[in-house]
């Protein structure tokens, strides 16, 4: 049973992906299941993880519809208004859905590193909390710390940190980022996602020696039964292939004890996102 945690859906429009300017034209069309769904084959990816893109309702009701539809076995980290008086309806209206298995607000982008405490977005995620989902850190290194804050005042909220926190692995600066990953570990509610690498590092110039202290760095935080497989696909592409992906992540775990594999690569995505895997299994 093998999980791909991470990719991303679109049916692409320049107002809503204008990012994808900045060096993402290669990506800057529809993004659909069928076109992921031979390299899924390939790797023997039994269910993929869906994950937001953009920050509007109208997200979240296309990824579930899309989902539906697919031969492929979806679930669904959508977007929702965590700083709504509105947020629990919202959350109960797509909580119909059993594929919602949790949420995710670009933190990264909000000028004020801060924002994640403040007293109506943890309110928020309260809610998030009550329905059993879980919510994706996405934060760049400088924001970890405020992450641990947050995971500190809500220990019944399951955490998924993406992108290992995003380490600058294109310049080498491994600190403070390692340190800050470790604090955050300590918080058995943080799951982390061995994702986006490919897009961190020097665009199809890097070696997979390049992750190997990241990689260590995350192992030793997170240990076998807190990491999670992530492709990032479509974005993985414009440094290299859904393939090298797979393969950077698989190569590494050869050198971990033979339990890290079966874990990293499916069994811990269907505990921190509370998937039932009795079907695929």
């Amino acid at each position: 049973m093998r999980i791909d945690a991470h990719f991303h859906l679109w049916e692409y429009n320049r107002e809503d992906y204008g990012w994808m300017e900045d060096g993402y034209m290669a990506i800057a069309h529809d993004m659909l299941p069928s076109q992921l769904e031979p390299e899924l084959r390939a790797a023997q990816i039994d269910l993929s993880v869906a994950v937001q893109a953009r920050q509007t309702l109208r997200e979240t009701e296309w990824l579930l519809q899309t989902a539906s539809r697919s031969r492929h076995k979806i679930v669904v980290v959508g977007w929702v208004d965590l700083c709504s008086p509105d947020v629990a309806r919202q959350i109960e209206c797509y909580c119909a859905d059993p594929a919602l298995k949790g949420v995710r607000h670009f933190l990264s982008l909000e000028p004020d590193d801060s924002f994640m405490l403040r007293a109506d977005f943890r309110r928020g995620l309260e809610a998030v909390a009550a329905r059993n989902l879980s919510f994706d850190l996405l934060v760049f290194p400088r924001q970890l710390a405020a992450a641990a804050q947050l995971v500190e005042q809500l220990p019944e909220l399951r955490f998924v940190l993406d992108h290992l926190g995003n380490p600058d692995i294109a310049n080498d600066q491994q600190q403070p980022w390692a340190d800050d990953l470790r604090r955050l570990a300590q918080y058995p509610n943080v799951w982390c996602k061995v994702s986006g690498l490919l897009t961190i590092a020097p665009w199809n110039r890097w070696t997979p020696n390049l992750f190997a202290p990241y990689l260590d760095a995350a192992f030793d935080a997170f240990g076998e039964d807190r990491l999670l497989f992530g492709s990032d696909w479509p974005v993985c592409t414009c440094s290299g292939t859904y393939g090298d992906t797979v393969a950077l992540v698989e190569n590494y775990l050869a050198q971990r004890a033979p339990s890290a594999l079966s874990k990293v690569m499916g069994l811990n995505a269907a505990t921190a996102y509370q998937i039932d895997i009795s079907g695929l299994e």
